[in-house]
């Protein structure tokens, strides 16, 4: 049945727009409009709408949400229903991922959207997917009845597992990786979920906030709520598709930690807080693989240059953090060929342990248990076997480096180590370039930034405190710089 012209839809419809004016979401261009332009959904359908016209895919809730309507267009979720049927796999166990059904969103019954009817109007991944049935909000459009869309992943709450209801498997385990990586830790102690600085890293809404995304969402809470994890919709737009076609929300090939969206919280103290002397690095990544984390002292100026970059910073490696911690490959039978696993990176792990079947696992194992597989991604290293030899071989001349700053630090006198004397002392700098190269892969994300600082550390407290290497180390830089 065509639903009529209304003037009581037409009211709602300015009602929708100035309480959507009202709330967070004042970017997003609403169109009035004098009647919902959609066929009234059958009964089996459980108050899903889907598309009001499947030729041009304009779905009902773009009649209004005109902005996101043209930003989903562009995105894989509005072909998914043709990418399917174009795979040569298509099946009906398929089926209610790539269209409108109770995946992604707050239904519990099977019967609903496309399960249910079989109906065109409910192809490919739309707007309900995720937010669930849409009836009610565009018969009577308020904020009270607006359904919104959660993104919380496996969490046991009522909304299912949100975007993991189909990312995953063994052909898209997306979300499987995720649980067992980093960004999935909840933190409820402490200063993560009551500071401001930490929350805004340290849980999926914090992120968001900082980042000025202010659309709204079943979780979205002020500081002291208890925070999710960095879930999908964290680094992904569900919305649009600005950065490659990962939906990314900021790109990854930027060498700028404002703008790369693995660096805006992996940037944090990379060099001395002066307020807080005792205080090390912290989550210092960014500017470390950019070049200039770190404590400079004076005599570092015979290197050369405070900054310092490497390959793995440079443009030989556009895609830069992520071309190491998000490496994408397929694992197959090695006795048969046939697919076993595909890998998709979100574990975040540049060199995982892999099980017996080759599949990554977050586990801690030897190295010769590890796969180098993604130190090839960029032409950086020859094969994975030239990465990891590198490896141990840095490894070896880092770990003399460490023990013989950590002996001379110790040697230091203690009224050298004070955040209220209003001075930053060799001393306190010294133990803040220690903890430098003491970060989860500092190292290997720009050896010759952490050897330039280590060596002129070691000599700086020579010439302050008069104190000698504790051990024979050659303070010559012995690593390389192809850039300098």
């Amino acid at each position: 049945m065509k639903t009529s012209k209304s003037p009581v839809l037409a009211r709602l419809a300015a009602v929708l727009v100035a309480a959507l004016a009202a709330s967070s979401c004042t970017s997003e261009k609403l169109v009035y409009r004098n009647e919902p332009g959609f066929t009234t959904p059958s009964a089996a359908a459980a108050n899903f709408v889907g598309y009001a016209d499947t030729v041009t895919k304009q779905t009902v809730c773009g009649n209004c949400h005109v902005d996101k309507q043209t930003q989903w267009a562009g995105t894989k979720h509005a072909t998914a229903w043709a990418d399917l049927q174009a795979s040569g796999h298509a099946t009906a166990a398929c089926e209610p991922c790539h269209t409108v059904s109770k995946n992604g969103n707050a239904a519990t019954s099977d019967a609903v959207g496309y399960t249910a009817t079989k109906d065109a109007r409910y192809h490919d991944v739309q707007c309900e997917s995720c937010h669930g049935a849409g009836l009610g909000h565009v018969s009577a459009p308020s904020l009270a009845n607006t359904p919104l869309a959660s993104i919380a992943v496996d969490t046991g709450t009522s909304f299912g597992n949100g975007c993991g209801e189909c990312h995953t498997g063994t052909h898209e385990p997306f979300v499987d990786e995720w649980k067992l990586s980093g960004h999935a830790i909840v933190e409820t102690r402490g200063s993560a979920a009551t500071n401001a600085s930490c929350y805004m890293c340290h849980s999926g809404q914090g992120a968001l906030a900082s980042w000025g995304i202010n659309t709204n969402y079943v979780e979205k809470a002020g500081l002291g709520v208890k925070p999710v994890g960095t879930t999908c919709a964290v680094c992904h737009d569900p919305h649009a598709n600005n950065n490659s076609d990962h939906q990314l929300r900021f790109p990854v090939d930027v060498p700028d930690e404002t703008q790369n969206l693995c660096m805006k919280c992996h940037h944090r103290r990379a060099t001395p807080d002066l307020t807080s002397a005792s205080s090390g690095a912290h989550s210092p990544e960014g500017p470390t693989l950019l070049g200039y984390a770190g404590w400079i002292p004076p005599n570092m100026s015979t290197v050369g240059t405070d900054t310092i970059v490497a390959t793995h910073g440079s443009d030989r490696n556009p895609a830069l953090c992520a071309t190491c911690h998000v490496n994408r490959f397929t694992v197959t039978d090695p006795a048969t060929g046939n697919f076993v696993f595909q890998a998709t990176g979100h574990l975040f792990l540049a060199i995982p342990c892999i099980d017996s079947t080759g599949k990554p696992t977050n586990t801690d194992c030897d190295i010769s248990q590890r796969t180098f597989a993604a130190c090839t991604g960029s032409g950086c290293h020859g094969s994975p076997d030239v990465a990891k030899s590198l490896m141990l071989t840095v490894e070896q001349r880092f770990s003399l480096l460490d023990s013989t700053l950590t002996h001379m630090i110790a040697k230091i006198p203690s009224t050298e180590f004070s955040n209220t004397d209003g001075r930053y002392t060799t001393g306190e700098g010294a133990k803040f370039n220690l903890s430098l190269s003491r970060a989860p892969g500092a190292y290997v994300h720009n050896p010759f930034l952490i050897e330039a600082l280590m060596t002129a550390t070691i000599k700086q407290i020579t010439i302050d405190y008069g104190i000698p290497a504790a051990e024979k180390v050659n303070l010559n830089n012995v690593l390389q710089n192809p850039q300098h």
